[in-house]
């Protein structure tokens, strides 16, 4: 199975949530892509499963030999991208290889691959619903809280240009969408 499924959302908009609900509707058929990071790890995250960390000179190296599908500077300083590696991988598997990704690099992927992907854009119901959201988490500084809302903003003007948009305003409607959509992508 050579098929790509690009999942993006602003911060908080709960694609990882909706992610891991599609690995255990479809646990033999996909497979999740691993992107390469320069940011450093969060509590719990482990090399090779939540990224591949690496230094910004590695990634820089990675860049030279042309090694990405795609990179982006996301944050200032922070680079994320994803290997050509991985693509190799999951489709070695035969599996749907499922991008967790940010708008400018998921629309780069889409481009690349069009007839081979599906592109889904995670949708909060407003803008306000998704501070409430990066607030309870209680994980970010107030400077970081902005850099995403601003972020937020500039990622729900690129919605349009994906495949879908799932507004994710009740759980388990959005789950019972994504899946509905992606089930018929892999019968395609």
């Amino acid at each position: 199975m050579d098929k790509i499924l690009i999942i993006s959302a602003p911060s908080g908009a709960g694609k990882s949530t909706l992610i891991k609900h599609l690995l255990r509707c479809f646990p033999n058929q996909l497979a999740f892509s691993v992107s390469a990071t320069t940011r450093s790890p969060r509590h719990g995250e482990i090399h090779g499963e939540a990224y591949y960390f690496m230094s910004e000179q590695d990634f820089q190296n990675h860049i030279a030999r042309n090694e990405f599908i795609e990179y982006e500077q996301v944050y200032a300083g922070l680079l994320y991208g994803t290997l050509r590696s991985e693509l190799d991988r999951m489709w070695a598997l035969h599996k749907l290889a499922t991008f967790e990704i940010d708008v400018n690099g998921g629309l780069k992927i889409q481009e690349q691959y069009r007839s081979q992907s599906l592109s889904l854009f995670i949708a909060p119901p407003s803008l306000d619903t998704l501070r409430q959201r990066l607030i309870s988490r209680a994980t970010e500084t107030p400077e970081r809280l902005q850099q995403r809302l601003v972020r937020a903003d500039m990622e729900m003007s690129k919605a349009p240009f994906y495949d879908r948009i799932i507004v994710n305003d009740n759980l388990e409607t959005a789950q019972a969408e994504i899946a509905f959509i992606v089930g018929k992508f892999l019968e395609a």
